[in-house]
Protein backbone atom coordinates (compact mmCIF):
# COMPACT_ATOMS: atom_id res chain seq x y z
CA UNK A 1 0.00 0.00 0.00
CA UNK A 2 2.73 2.49 1.19
CA UNK A 3 6.28 3.09 -0.56
CA UNK A 4 9.30 2.04 1.88
CA UNK A 5 8.88 4.35 5.18
CA UNK A 6 12.54 5.41 6.52
CA UNK A 7 13.64 7.71 9.41
CA UNK A 8 15.94 10.52 8.74
CA UNK A 9 18.67 8.72 9.32
CA UNK A 10 17.47 6.75 6.89
CA UNK A 11 17.23 3.31 8.37
CA UNK A 12 14.31 1.39 6.75
CA UNK A 13 11.30 0.71 9.36
CA UNK A 14 9.63 -2.67 8.86
CA UNK A 15 5.62 -2.62 8.91
CA UNK A 16 2.66 -4.29 8.18
CA UNK A 17 -0.46 -3.04 7.00
CA UNK A 18 -3.90 -4.35 7.67
CA UNK A 19 -7.05 -3.09 5.27
CA UNK A 20 -10.53 -2.17 6.86
CA UNK A 21 -13.54 -0.76 5.10
CA UNK A 22 -13.27 0.20 1.67
CA UNK A 23 -13.21 3.56 1.23
CA UNK A 24 -11.97 4.85 4.83
CA UNK A 25 -9.49 7.33 5.29
CA UNK A 26 -9.10 6.46 9.11
CA UNK A 27 -6.06 4.89 9.98
CA UNK A 28 -4.34 3.41 13.28
CA UNK A 29 -0.93 3.07 14.01
CA UNK A 30 0.43 0.47 16.64
CA UNK A 31 3.71 1.00 18.38
CA UNK A 32 5.35 -1.57 20.46
CA UNK A 33 7.14 -1.77 23.98
CA UNK A 34 10.63 -1.83 24.63
CA UNK A 35 12.67 -4.74 23.55
CA UNK A 36 9.33 -5.69 21.39
CA UNK A 37 8.40 -5.50 17.22
CA UNK A 38 5.28 -5.12 15.21
CA UNK A 39 4.98 -8.98 14.98
CA UNK A 40 4.47 -9.74 19.36
CA UNK A 41 1.00 -11.81 19.41
CA UNK A 42 -1.04 -8.89 20.92
CA UNK A 43 0.28 -6.53 18.68
CA UNK A 44 -1.10 -8.76 15.69
CA UNK A 45 -4.35 -9.86 17.16
CA UNK A 46 -5.21 -6.01 17.96
CA UNK A 47 -4.39 -4.77 14.45
CA UNK A 48 -6.43 -8.17 13.21
CA UNK A 49 -9.14 -6.88 15.65
CA UNK A 50 -9.17 -3.19 14.27
CA UNK A 51 -8.77 -3.71 10.68
CA UNK A 52 -12.52 -6.43 11.16
CA UNK A 53 -13.98 -3.32 12.58
CA UNK A 54 -13.22 -1.65 9.79
CA UNK A 55 -10.55 0.37 10.14
CA UNK A 56 -7.08 0.38 8.20
CA UNK A 57 -4.16 -0.59 10.72
CA UNK A 58 -0.18 0.11 10.08
CA UNK A 59 1.62 -2.07 12.55
CA UNK A 60 5.44 -0.71 12.63
CA UNK A 61 9.11 -1.75 14.55
CA UNK A 62 11.01 1.05 15.57
CA UNK A 63 14.87 1.48 14.39
CA UNK A 64 16.67 -0.85 15.99
CA UNK A 65 13.94 -3.47 16.66
CA UNK A 66 12.53 -6.63 14.74
CA UNK A 67 13.59 -6.18 11.29
CA UNK A 68 13.75 -2.45 11.32
CA UNK A 69 17.12 -0.96 9.84
CA UNK A 70 19.18 0.53 12.31
CA UNK A 71 21.02 -0.59 16.06
CA UNK A 72 18.92 -1.22 19.13
CA UNK A 73 21.41 0.01 21.28
CA UNK A 74 20.74 3.53 19.57
CA UNK A 75 16.94 2.96 20.60
CA UNK A 76 16.56 5.86 22.61
CA UNK A 77 13.14 7.72 23.37
CA UNK A 78 14.13 10.71 21.19
CA UNK A 79 14.89 8.45 18.17
CA UNK A 80 11.89 6.57 18.39
CA UNK A 81 9.78 9.45 18.49
CA UNK A 82 11.57 10.51 14.67
CA UNK A 83 10.14 6.69 13.81
CA UNK A 84 7.03 7.66 14.59
CA UNK A 85 7.26 11.39 12.83
CA UNK A 86 8.32 9.24 9.78
CA UNK A 87 5.40 6.57 9.97
CA UNK A 88 2.75 10.09 10.08
CA UNK A 89 4.62 11.63 7.24
CA UNK A 90 3.71 8.89 5.25
CA UNK A 91 0.19 8.86 6.41
CA UNK A 92 -0.65 12.01 5.62
CA UNK A 93 -3.46 11.86 3.53
CA UNK A 94 -5.27 9.70 6.47
CA UNK A 95 -7.27 10.51 9.80
CA UNK A 96 -4.35 9.08 12.13
CA UNK A 97 -5.13 7.22 15.73
CA UNK A 98 -2.08 5.93 16.96
CA UNK A 99 -1.83 3.48 20.04
CA UNK A 100 1.12 2.72 21.51
CA UNK A 101 2.07 -0.06 23.92
CA UNK A 102 3.92 0.56 27.13
CA UNK A 103 6.92 2.90 26.24
CA UNK A 104 6.03 3.11 22.65
CA UNK A 105 3.25 5.18 24.56
CA UNK A 106 5.39 7.28 26.03
CA UNK A 107 7.12 8.09 22.47
CA UNK A 108 3.44 8.84 20.84
CA UNK A 109 2.60 11.42 23.96
CA UNK A 110 5.88 12.87 22.70
CA UNK A 111 5.09 12.73 19.14
CA UNK A 112 1.73 14.51 19.55
CA UNK A 113 3.13 17.12 21.68
CA UNK A 114 5.02 18.11 18.19
CA UNK A 115 2.41 16.96 15.79
CA UNK A 116 -1.09 17.56 15.40
CA UNK A 117 -1.94 14.76 12.74
CA UNK A 118 -2.33 12.84 16.12
CA UNK A 119 -5.88 13.08 16.96
CA UNK A 120 -5.66 10.29 20.32
CA UNK A 121 -2.97 8.64 21.77
CA UNK A 122 -4.39 5.14 23.65
CA UNK A 123 -1.09 4.44 26.05
CA UNK A 124 -1.69 0.26 26.78
CA UNK A 125 -0.65 -0.53 30.11
CA UNK A 126 -1.66 -0.43 33.67
CA UNK A 127 1.72 0.90 35.01
CA UNK A 128 0.54 3.81 37.59
CA UNK A 129 3.55 6.41 36.73
CA UNK A 130 2.07 6.52 33.20
CA UNK A 131 -1.32 8.37 34.10
CA UNK A 132 0.83 11.34 34.37
CA UNK A 133 0.95 11.90 30.57
CA UNK A 134 -3.10 11.79 30.62
CA UNK A 135 -4.39 14.96 28.84
CA UNK A 136 -7.73 15.07 27.32
CA UNK A 137 -9.38 14.61 25.28
CA UNK A 138 -6.04 13.47 23.27
CA UNK A 139 -3.99 11.19 25.40
CA UNK A 140 -5.98 8.56 27.54
CA UNK A 141 -4.55 5.48 29.65
CA UNK A 142 -6.05 1.74 28.65
CA UNK A 143 -5.55 -1.38 30.93
CA UNK A 144 -6.52 -3.73 28.29
CA UNK A 145 -7.27 -6.75 30.83
CA UNK A 146 -9.96 -4.50 32.91
CA UNK A 147 -10.94 -3.01 29.91
CA UNK A 148 -10.68 0.44 31.53
CA UNK A 149 -9.75 3.40 29.86
CA UNK A 150 -8.69 6.27 31.84
CA UNK A 151 -9.26 10.11 31.03
CA UNK A 152 -8.16 12.49 33.14
CA UNK A 153 -11.79 12.22 35.09
CA UNK A 154 -10.85 8.64 35.48
CA UNK A 155 -7.31 9.14 37.01
CA UNK A 156 -9.03 11.53 39.45
CA UNK A 157 -11.48 8.69 40.21
CA UNK A 158 -8.64 6.27 40.92
CA UNK A 159 -6.03 7.80 42.39
CA UNK A 160 -7.63 11.07 43.99
CA UNK A 161 -5.45 13.36 42.02
CA UNK A 162 -5.22 14.81 38.46
CA UNK A 163 -2.52 13.43 35.85
CA UNK A 164 -0.43 16.47 37.08
CA UNK A 165 -0.38 15.36 40.63
CA UNK A 166 0.51 11.97 39.70
CA UNK A 167 3.88 12.26 40.43
CA UNK A 168 3.91 13.39 43.91
CA UNK A 169 1.04 10.88 44.45
CA UNK A 170 3.70 8.34 43.69
CA UNK A 171 6.89 10.41 45.72
CA UNK A 172 4.26 10.08 49.14
CA UNK A 173 3.19 6.59 48.21
CA UNK A 174 5.78 4.86 46.67
CA UNK A 175 5.50 2.55 43.84
CA UNK A 176 6.64 -1.15 44.10
CA UNK A 177 6.75 -2.28 40.47
CA UNK A 178 9.48 0.64 39.77
CA UNK A 179 11.68 -0.25 43.58
CA UNK A 180 10.82 2.91 45.59
CA UNK A 181 9.22 2.68 49.12
CA UNK A 182 7.56 6.26 49.49
CA UNK A 183 6.97 7.56 52.80
CA UNK A 184 6.27 5.82 56.27
CA UNK A 185 2.02 6.08 56.91
CA UNK A 186 1.39 8.00 54.06
CA UNK A 187 -1.35 5.97 52.25
CA UNK A 188 -3.57 6.09 49.06
CA UNK A 189 -6.44 7.82 51.01
CA UNK A 190 -4.62 9.98 53.31
CA UNK A 191 -2.07 11.06 50.15
CA UNK A 192 -5.23 12.09 48.10
CA UNK A 193 -7.02 13.70 50.83
CA UNK A 194 -3.60 16.10 51.40
CA UNK A 195 -2.54 16.66 47.54
CA UNK A 196 -6.07 17.31 46.99
CA UNK A 197 -5.80 20.43 49.09
CA UNK A 198 -1.99 21.24 48.64
CA UNK A 199 -1.81 19.78 44.74
CA UNK A 200 2.48 18.91 44.66
CA UNK A 201 4.75 17.87 48.02
CA UNK A 202 6.31 21.83 47.81
CA UNK A 203 3.44 22.89 49.11
CA UNK A 204 2.69 20.75 52.00
CA UNK A 205 3.55 22.70 54.91
CA UNK A 206 5.79 21.28 57.73
CA UNK A 207 4.13 22.12 60.61
CA UNK A 208 0.45 20.37 60.67
CA UNK A 209 -0.85 23.24 62.70
CA UNK A 210 -0.75 24.69 59.22
CA UNK A 211 -2.57 22.35 57.93
CA UNK A 212 -6.00 23.42 56.65
CA UNK A 213 -8.00 20.15 56.24
CA UNK A 214 -8.63 17.27 58.52
CA UNK A 215 -6.96 14.07 57.85
CA UNK A 216 -6.85 10.87 59.69
CA UNK A 217 -3.35 10.83 61.43
CA UNK A 218 -2.38 13.57 60.24
CA UNK A 219 0.81 14.57 63.14
CA UNK A 220 2.10 11.67 62.20
CA UNK A 221 1.84 11.87 58.26
CA UNK A 222 3.60 15.71 58.98
CA UNK A 223 6.14 14.34 61.05
CA UNK A 224 6.92 11.78 58.43
CA UNK A 225 7.28 14.38 55.40
CA UNK A 226 9.21 16.45 57.47
CA UNK A 227 11.67 13.70 58.38
CA UNK A 228 11.48 12.38 54.53
CA UNK A 229 10.74 15.27 52.55
CA UNK A 230 14.02 15.04 50.57
CA UNK A 231 13.41 11.30 50.07
CA UNK A 232 9.45 12.49 49.17
CA UNK A 233 10.90 14.98 46.62
CA UNK A 234 13.79 12.07 45.06
CA UNK A 235 10.94 9.30 44.68
CA UNK A 236 8.82 12.27 42.71
CA UNK A 237 11.90 12.39 40.22
CA UNK A 238 12.15 9.06 40.01
CA UNK A 239 8.42 9.06 38.81
CA UNK A 240 8.85 11.83 36.19
CA UNK A 241 9.32 11.08 32.92
CA UNK A 242 12.08 13.09 31.38
CA UNK A 243 10.74 14.67 27.81
CA UNK A 244 14.09 16.61 27.49
CA UNK A 245 17.14 15.84 28.37
CA UNK A 246 20.17 18.22 26.64
CA UNK A 247 24.22 17.05 27.00
CA UNK A 248 23.04 13.60 27.68
CA UNK A 249 26.17 12.49 24.78
CA UNK A 250 25.70 9.49 22.43
CA UNK A 251 25.20 5.99 22.96
CA UNK A 252 28.37 4.70 22.14
CA UNK A 253 30.14 7.67 24.97
CA UNK A 254 27.66 5.18 27.29
CA UNK A 255 29.17 1.88 26.40
CA UNK A 256 30.57 0.55 29.66
CA UNK A 257 34.35 -0.97 28.81
CA UNK A 258 34.62 -1.87 32.31
CA UNK A 259 36.15 -0.75 35.71
CA UNK A 260 38.79 1.51 34.76
CA UNK A 261 40.51 1.18 38.29
CA UNK A 262 40.96 -2.27 39.32
CA UNK A 263 42.45 -1.20 42.65
CA UNK A 264 39.56 1.09 43.29
CA UNK A 265 37.13 -2.03 42.29
CA UNK A 266 38.67 -3.88 44.40
CA UNK A 267 38.33 -1.86 47.41
CA UNK A 268 34.74 -1.09 46.79
CA UNK A 269 33.78 -4.60 46.64
CA UNK A 270 35.40 -5.40 49.91
CA UNK A 271 33.98 -3.06 51.33
CA UNK A 272 30.73 -4.17 50.58
CA UNK A 273 31.88 -8.15 51.18
CA UNK A 274 31.39 -9.03 48.03
CA UNK A 275 35.01 -9.25 46.04
CA UNK A 276 33.39 -11.88 43.84
CA UNK A 277 31.32 -8.85 42.17
CA UNK A 278 34.91 -7.82 40.79
CA UNK A 279 35.47 -11.26 39.12
CA UNK A 280 32.52 -11.11 37.24
CA UNK A 281 32.65 -7.24 36.67
CA UNK A 282 36.28 -8.70 34.94
CA UNK A 283 35.45 -11.30 33.24
CA UNK A 284 32.14 -9.91 31.66
CA UNK A 285 34.98 -6.94 30.26
CA UNK A 286 37.15 -9.97 28.88
CA UNK A 287 34.25 -11.34 27.36
CA UNK A 288 33.62 -8.11 25.46
CA UNK A 289 37.11 -7.28 24.55
CA UNK A 290 37.28 -10.60 22.45
CA UNK A 291 33.45 -10.08 21.01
Amino acid sequence: MFTEISNKSGEKLDYSFHPGAEGTRQIVVLGHGVTGNKDRPFVMALAEGLAAAGRHVLRFSFAGNGTSGGRFVDSTISKEVEDLTAVLDALADYEICYVGHSMGGAVGVLAAERDERVEKIWICTPDKDLAQCVSDPRVVQLDRRQGIEYDEAAVVAKFGVPPEAITDYLGLVGDSADGFPGLPGWGAKSTAAVLARYHHIEEIPDDVEEWDLTVRGAARLATALFEGRADARLFKRLATLIRDVPGVGTVDEWEWTGAPDDAELDKVCIALGRLQIADRVRRVAAGRSSA
